[in-house]
């Protein structure tokens, strides 16, 4: 069954482009389109389609405001953003607000297809683990006479683990700090369960933890910290690695901009490309700390 798309761009000769390119190479069909935000809403409610075009700038919404008032409304649409603007900041609140890729204008064929052809692996691939997932999860308990636990009943670790893994450091020291970090944030959490506490108080409570003598622990809140940052400087090197090698990778598009600060990711390519180590490129531990507690949120169901 083909893919279903949405396109919302106030750009007609954009969504005519975007239409032909989507239905000539076979990607899937255009169920609708839409020329603003609070179209774009009412149609893809309607429509519920598999895929969202979604462009970034519009008259009366951005992109990135329809797409959460779409979210907040219960739509599992995936979204791809559509912007010539290449900000970093605005790249990561895209990211952050669940975009899967942006495709960047003006529209070339070649990455449009290039894209959407991702996109429907990814979907593809996702509903195909979803299917093997419920399948084991049904044997395991036909087998074992056990209860059936309900999807998504995953620990913290078992959320944290694979992003680290895919941002390349796991080995790190510090991704077992990240871990602790995490389960004591959401151990910890009250009424503002969807905020980070401050790092003061996490690393304070991680160092408690691991070293339960008070002269010991003031020690080994600097040590978190360092092994942070080295942790950090190491995946940060990882992904602008798989950028110079392939700009369209889905681990460097994904992560690169959602965890890091993008300026800082393009500064270590340049680095790379010219074979230099000038030591100015900085890592930003409370952003890449806020983006993982709402992952693990969000896998918690929270």
């Amino acid at each position: 069954m083909p893919l279903s798309f949405c396109i919302v761009d106030d750009d007609a000769s954009a969504r005519r482009m975007l239409q032909h390119i989507i239905e000539d190479s076979g990607l899937g069909e255009v169920t609708g389109t839409a020329e603003s935000g609070q179209e774009g809403i009412a149609l893809i409610l309607s429509e519920t389609p598999d895929i969202v075009l979604m462009d970034l700038l519009m008259p009366d919404q951005d992109g990135i405001e329809t797409i959460l008032s779409l979210q907040a409304q219960g739509c599992r649409s995936k979204f791809v953003m559509i912007s010539q603007i290449e900000n970093g900041d605005v790249v990561s609140r895209a990211y952050r607000s669940g975009i899967e890729f942006f495709i960047r204008k003006p529209i070339n064929k070649i990455e449009v297809e290039s894209v959407l052809y991702k996109v429907n692996e990814r979907y593809a691939m996702g509903r195909y683990l979803d299917e093997i997932k419920l399948t084991l999860g049904k044997l395991e308990g036909l087998q074992f006479g056990l209860p059936q636990v309900p999807s998504g009943k995953r620990t913290v670790r078992e959320i944290v683990q694979p992003i680290l893994m895919n941002m390349g450091m796991i080995s790190e020291s510090g991704s077992r700090d990240m871990i602790t970090l995490m389960e004591l944030a959401v151990d910890g959490a009250g009424e503002n369960s969807g905020s980070l506490p401050p790092l003061k108080e996490l690393y304070e409570r991680a160092a408690a933890k691991n070293r339960p003598v008070p002269a010991e622990a003031a020690k080994e809140v600097k040590a978190i910290e360092q092994r942070l940052r080295r942790a950090l400087a190491a995946g940060l090197s990882n992904l602008a690695s798989i950028g110079l090698t392939d700009y369209g990778n889905p681990k460097f598009e994904h992560y690169a901009p959602l965890y890091f600060d993008f300026e800082e990711v393009r500064l270590k390519m340049k680095e790379m490309e010219q074979g230099r180590d000038t030591g100015k490129v900085k890592v930003n531990i409370r952003k890449f700390l806020q983006v993982l507690h709402l992952e693990v949120l969000e896998g918690l169901g929270r």
